[in-house]
């Protein structure tokens, strides 16, 4: 059976919420289509030390200021579930959970939305599925050899996990740094830490508050046609929160170079080195997850959209939140997801009174 709504939004996590909110104050008819069982995002998928880099009025979604969380600073991934599971119900959201969408199609002048529990016609679509759910794990010479664990950030959990054991953290950006750190500082697992590069660190004083400043200062840059300013990435690649910065200052996360292969018990460099391990935890990255747009053939370089602010150049009635800078200044952030979300709704409610 085909279900109609104007708007139908792929993705139930904090951009997907941010554009509900603005679709319900614009009065449209819209469903919010979410493959998680239970409200949360990828939030409710973290580790369990997981904390953010920004204070919780700092970490808010339209309309609803985050509430701080009792002893923290930084809430933890497990407030920031709940405070999406309260914004969810708060404003009285059509999320459907467990409901997965495979593909997105053409048909005349409405788009469908093909999931798991049915067909969805819409007059737009809003993409909102980040990346969580579509891990990158760059090939490693050797990898097929070594017969320990092979993991990824979205696999990490805890240092019980790992107790007693070697464990190689690969990875220069914040996941790498912040597991390392997590591992390292419970004292009964062997950490070594592995990067391409010097890890860069950025000043102890700068916290997301002042990374989203910097993200929306450069995209203004470029969007003026002034030169650009280089965003986050010109400050450093790891945000020094109160664990990395411990563990750093106690002499527990120097990094060494990047190893020329894995061996069947652990990994070896090029100079001959040699380092046991027992688990490989790999903190490289994401890509978005956009595979439900193919049918569309919009693709281009690097797997993007081509998009113009958050709307698919090839196809006006599709939209995309959260995805990187590529689709807003730090969408794929909290404080972030708010600003893309109107600027799409809005142009969805122009699109459809048209």
């Amino acid at each position: 059976m085909t279900q109609h709504a104007d708007v139908v939004v792929v993705g139930g996590g904090q951009a997907g919420l941010a554009a509900g909110y603005h679709l319900r104050r614009q009065g449209l008819d819209f469903t919010v289509l979410d493959a998680d069982a239970a409200p949360g995002g990828s939030w409710q998928h973290m580790w369990d030390s997981l904390h953010l880099f920004s204070p919780a009025e700092h970490s808010s979604l339209p309309g609803r200021f985050m509430p701080a969380q009792v002893g923290e600073t930084y809430p933890g991934a497990r407030h920031v579930v709940d405070y999406l599971t309260d914004y969810e119900k708060r404003y009285d959201l059509p999320v459907q959970h467990g409901t997965r969408v495979d593909a997105v199609r053409p048909a005349g002048d409405h788009l469908l939305a093909e999931a798991d529990s049915g067909t969805w016609r819409a007059r737009a679509v809003i993409s909102a599925t980040g990346s969580w759910s579509r891990p990158f794990l760059p090939a490693v010479p050797g990898r097929d050899t070594f017969t320990g664990r092979q993991l990824h950030t979205v696999d990490y959990r805890c240092p019980a996990d790992f107790a007693g054991q070697r464990v190689l953290v690969v990875g220069g950006g914040n996941s790498g740094a912040q597991i390392a750190a997590d591992l390292a500082l419970d004292g009964h697992v062997d950490v070594t830490w592995v990067t391409r590069r010097p890890p860069r660190f950025l000043a102890d004083d700068i916290d997301g508050r002042a990374l989203f400043d910097v993200a929306t200062a450069r995209r203004r840059a470029l969007d003026s046609g002034r030169s650009d300013t280089g965003g986050v990435a010109s400050l450093g690649d790891i945000v020094a929160v109160p664990p990395v910065r411990a563990a750093r200052d106690a002499g527990l996360l120097t990094a060494k170079p990047m190893f020329a292969r894995l061996t069947a018990n652990g990994a070896r460099w090029d100079d001959g080195s040699r380092s046991g391990a027992d688990a490989v935890i790999r903190c490289t990255g994401f890509r978005p997850a956009l595979a439900h747009p193919a049918p569309l053939n919009l693709r281009g370089p690097r797997g993007r959209i081509p998009t113009d602010g958050t709307r698919a150049l090839g196809e006006p009635r599709l939209h995309l939140l959260g995805y990187g800078d590529w689709t807003g200044p730090a969408s794929a952030t909290l404080i972030g997801a708010g600003r893309p979300a109107r600027d799409a709704v809005r142009d969805v409610a122009r699109l459809l009174s048209s």
